[in-house]
């Protein structure tokens, strides 16, 4: 019988298959990017803490110079495979992974670094935010105010109208859409600048709830179909250099319930609510878009109707 967090985190699809792993694994954004973010942030002789390790691949990076790496993980499943697979790497054995559950563990001594990528599209579904919240409480208490430096560092979230093709052979189908961040698609078009609504900075209490009311506006003409919503993580800050080590999530796009018709000038109000780690139909249903047509002044509400997610 599974207890209320593992049920939860079934349902929001966070005790993945194996095969999903794989295509962690083989995504070179997400890993070239946090490779050079801890080989960065991890010193020589350092003491690291990952939550929520899966593979156990991102503690193994930090293993190359961490003295112990403490590799969280709650899938039972996946911490057999982590001890599995550190074990034919180098530098493994510098590795523990313990089946526990993140909201709940704290190392047995002060660590350098905390990793955690607990991380989905508008930090929805999973609960990277809740997690290091509750983790940076706990640690005060038993270690002092002093905190490690985790990666990511920071969460930058964005929104931008679409106009998105759902034509499938003919078959109308307005659903999520996931696609890769800087690849081309004919059934896109952007008809706007993305507009920033939210900023998580790890190093400050975060709030678990976002909520935005902000306007964009229109720029090609067409017909607004969708909202992208886009999330940037700050993996590393690089001081010297005034620049940063980024890994952009996949592109999610929602549709809206009735298409709009749109010209230049016109200007989309957008206003939303939800809490970190929720479901994506938590979102659907607070979302609210309405337009200023620049001609006419007329103003059409528009609600985005229920869709499944992904």
């Amino acid at each position: 019988m599974l207890n209320e967090r593992e049920a939860e985190s079934c349902y929001l699809g966070q005790f993945i298959p194996l095969q999903y792993h794989h295509n962690m694994l083989m995504d070179a954004n997400r890993m070239d990017n946090f490779k050079a973010a801890i080989q960065r942030q991890v010193f020589e002789g350092a003491k690291v803490l990952e939550l929520g390790g899966g593979t156990g691949v991102l503690s193994w990076f930090a293993a190359q110079s961490a003295a112990k790496v403490y590799c969280v993980e709650f899938n039972p499943d996946m911490v057999a495979e982590a001890r599995r697979l550190l074990a034919k790497n180098r530098y493994g054995e510098r590795v523990e992974v313990i089946h526990d559950d993140a909201f709940e563990y704290l190392p047995p001594e002060p660590v350098d670094v905390v990793i955690c990528e607990m991380i989905h599209v508008g930090m929805l579904r999973e609960k990277q935010v809740e997690v290091i919240e509750n983790f940076k409480k706990r640690y005060a208490a038993k270690f002092g105010d002093k905190m490690p430096v985790f990666i990511p560092e920071a969460v930058v979230m964005a929104v931008q109208p679409l106009q998105q093709t759902y034509d499938f052979l003919g078959y109308q189908a307005p659903i999520i859409q996931f696609t890769q961040p800087g690849v081309f698609s004919a059934d896109t078009r952007e008809l706007g600048q993305p507009a920033l609504y939210s900023v998580i900075d790890f190093c400050q209490p975060n709030d678990l709830h976002i909520s935005w009311q902000g306007s964009i506006t229109i720029e090609q003409a067409g017909t607004l179909t969708a909202l992208r919503f886009v999330t940037k993580n700050i993996l590393a800050v690089l001081m010297e250099s005034s620049s940063t080590i980024d890994w952009l999530n996949h592109y999610m796009a929602l549709p809206v319930a009735e298409p709009l018709a749109v010209q230049p000038g016109d200007v989309i109000d957008i206003s939303f609510q939800y809490r970190t780690g929720g479901s994506i139909q938590s979102l659907q249903h607070a979302l609210q878009v309405s337009l200023r047509n620049s001609a006419t002044e007329a103003i059409a509400d528009v609600v985005t109707a229920p869709a499944v997610a992904a």
